[in-house]
Parts: C-alpha cells; sequence; structure tokens
C-alpha cells in the first residue's frame, strides 16, 4: 500500500480511513485493547505498518498514567561509580539494565548521582533501581516523597521495606581476604568508603571476623567517596605512615585502590613484594592499573537483570519473586556468587612465598 501524503506523518485517523474503521478500533487494535475481531485487528496492523504510523508515545502515557520508563539512581558521586573513562562500576549496571528493561519494553532513564535538589523529582517515570543507597540515601527520599515504587541493588542499610539484590558484601571481603593470607599477607588492612552503604558496613563487619579468627591487629581506614583517586592516595599515605608494618591492603572502593597504589611507590614500596593491593570491583581500573589488581567479579550483569525484574514486578502489583536463600523477611535476592579474578601482581606474591 503506498499514499500520497508527503512528508507529513500519518495519523490514527489515515489508518482508519484506509482500513474503513473508527479511529476506536484503530486504537484498541494496535494497544491489545477492548473487543476487536482478530482478523480486523491483524488488518489494523498490517495497514499501520504499511503507512508508516507510530503511535504518539505522549498521548498513550496520558491515557494510561505510565510512562514505560524506569530510573537508574544512585547518590554514589561518579569520582568512585564512573570515574573518567565513564566505563565504571555504574556504567556496567546502567548497560545491563537497560538491556533488560527494553526486553520488557520499559526504557531506562539514567539519573546523575542524586546527593541533594530534585534530580528525581523531574524525571518522568514509573519506578526506579537505587544502586546501593547509604542508611540516609537522598535518592530513596525523593522516591518515596512521589511515592513511586523502587527496588535496590545493593542491601540497604537502612530499615527499608523495598525488594532488593543482595550484592554479597560480605561474601567479597572474605574472599578477598582469604586470597591474600594464602599468598602470606598477615597484617593486611582494610580501607572503606566513609558512609553507610552495604558495602562498607558489609566489609567492615567481614574483615573484623576475619581479624578474630587469624589474630590480625584490626586496621581500618576510611576515605570520602567524592574525593576519589586523590581521597584513597592521601588516606593509604597516612596509614603507612601510621602502621608501616601492614603487608596487604583490602581496598573496597576501586578508585582508592588506584589511589593507594600511587601512594605505595611514592613511599617506595614494592607491589606485591613489600604490600599486596585487592579491590572489590573488577572494573576498567583494576585491570589498567600497573601493576593490575585482583579484584572480584561481582556478576553485575545479572544483578542488574535482576533487580529490573524485581522492580517490574512491583510495578505489576507484586514484590517480585525473592530466590532461594533470600532474607527471613522476603525481600532480599541474593546475586549470584562472586568470583576472585586473581591477576599476575598476586601470583608473583605466591611463587616469591614459596621459593
Amino acid at each position: 500500500m503506498t499514499t500520497s501524503r508527503g512528508a507529513r506523518r500519518p495519523t490514527i485517523a489515515d489508518v482508519a480511513e484506509a482500513a474503513s474503521v473508527s479511529r476506536t478500533t484503530v486504537s484498541h487494535a494496535l494497544n491489545g485493547i477492548g473487543k476487536v475481531d482478530p482478523r480486523t485487528r491483524e488488518r489494523v496492523k498490517k495497514i499501520a505498518a504499511e503507512l508508516g504510523y507510530r503511535p504518539n508515545l505522549r498521548a498513550q502515557r496520558l491515557r494510561r498514567g505510565e510512562a514505560r520508563a524506569i530510573a537508574l539512581a544512585s547518590s554514589m558521586p561518579f569520582a568512585v561509580a564512573g570515574g573518567p573513562s565513564r566505563l565504571g562500576f555504574y556504567m556496567e549496571v546502567a548497560a545491563a539494565a537497560a538491556e533488560r528493561a527494553l526486553v520488557h519494553e520499559y526504557a531506562l532513564v539514567l539519573v546523575p548521582p542524586v546527593r541533594s535538589g530534585s534530580a528525581l523529582y523531574t524525571v518522568d517515570v514509573d519506578g526506579a533501581i537505587v544502586v546501593e543507597p547509604e542508611a540516609d540515601d537522598a535518592a530513596v527520599a525523593q522516591l518515596r516523597e512521589r511515592g513511586l515504587p523502587y527496588v535496590t541493588l545493593g542491601r540497604p542499610t537502612a530499615p527499608d521495606d523495598a525488594p532488593y539484590v543482595d550484592l554479597h558484601g560480605g561474601r567479597v571481603v572474605d574472599l578477598l581476604l582469604d586470597h591474600l593470607r594464602a599468598q602470606g599477607a598477615r597484617r593486611p588492612a582494610l580501607v572503606i568508603g566513609a558512609g553507610t552503604r552495604h558495602s562498607s558496613v558489609d566489609a567492615r563487619a567481614a574483615y573484623e571476623r576475619a581479624a578474630a579468627a587469624h589474630g590480625w591487629t584490626p586496621v581500618v581506614a576510611t576515605a570520602p567517596e567524592d574525593g576519589g583517586e586523590q581521597a584513597g592516595y592521601d588516606r593509604c599515605a597516612a596509614l603507612l605512615a601510621e602502621h608501616p608494618g601492614i603487608d596487604a591492603l583490602c581496598v573496597l572502593v576501586d578508585a582508592f585502590a588506584v589511589g593507594a597504589v600511587r601512594a605505595l611507590r611514592d613511599a617506595g614500596r614494592r607491589i606485591p613484594d613489600d604490600v599486596m593491593v585487592v579491590t572489590r570491583y573488577d572494573g576498567l581500573r583494576a585491570r589498567t592499573c600497573e601493576p593490575p589488581l585482583t579484584a572480584v567479579d561481582l556478576r553485575l550483569d545479572r544483578a542488574a537483570a535482576d533487580a529490573v525484574e524485581l522492580l517490574l514486578g512491583r510495578l505489576g502489583g507484586g514484590e517480585g519473586q525473592p530466590a532461594a536463600g533470600s532474607d527471613g523477611a522476603g525481600r532480599g535476592v541474593p546475586a549470584p556468587d562472586p568470583r576472585l579474578v586473581v591477576r599476575a601482581s598476586s601470583l608473583r606474591r605466591r611463587r616469591n612465598a614459596s621459593a
């Protein structure tokens, strides 16, 4: 079928005229609603496609009261979540979440770091995924004020009734500390973000358990997230001066870990011979650091996809389907098990230790 309508976009009236039906019938046929004969529905769809008709999404939004869009939000600053390459933790989550959302015909809106202001008051979304919220999280507060459903990627550290995907904060630190101990570390220190995200809270608890079990003197240092790599450098430089006997650094924030490597070099300490360095997230920073850092594959692709499914379950009127092993309240869905990614910088230590 061809038309002579020039460059004008075809309208629903054009489809109705070509199909010899009413505009209401066209709307019902294309949106899968109403009582339309199946043969008529298919014929209308075929004619709409031939004419190149595209529905007015804004009009649909007004009729249905939904945006068919979800937000990805976090109060985590780009200094730690993204970095100069913008290929960090937050962006890996965004890519996986967008892919899963599109499968369900939802768009993903990427919201800049929510620290204060009105970041989530102005976007037209049906709900949101909040990445690693703090105890008093600005993104969560704005979503609650708007009455929008949300889920979190990472266990909330404040009382919350929202479903979440658990990123195994304690298990991640157990993996890293077990690896360091196997390489000969006996005086490891922990460096975490100065906040209340589950990754920091769970890391500290796991580290203190390991210190008690293996007889380490606990050394825990914190640095401000928005300071990024320089904050990691400054804190680790001070830590080395305060505790010169440290033989390993478990630096949870990868931006801090890169800063720690610089601080060690400037202090004349060799990596890994004098001090080993490991980090939580196996992202671009860990892979391109010199030397490359042993880290953890958090399986963010699967975790982000699970978070999308949880959120869409809430939007559909349910609460999602918690996987086996969820917490007692039935809210927490465990992400796939994290996997240690051991790089040559740690393997060299093993050879030296066994020499």
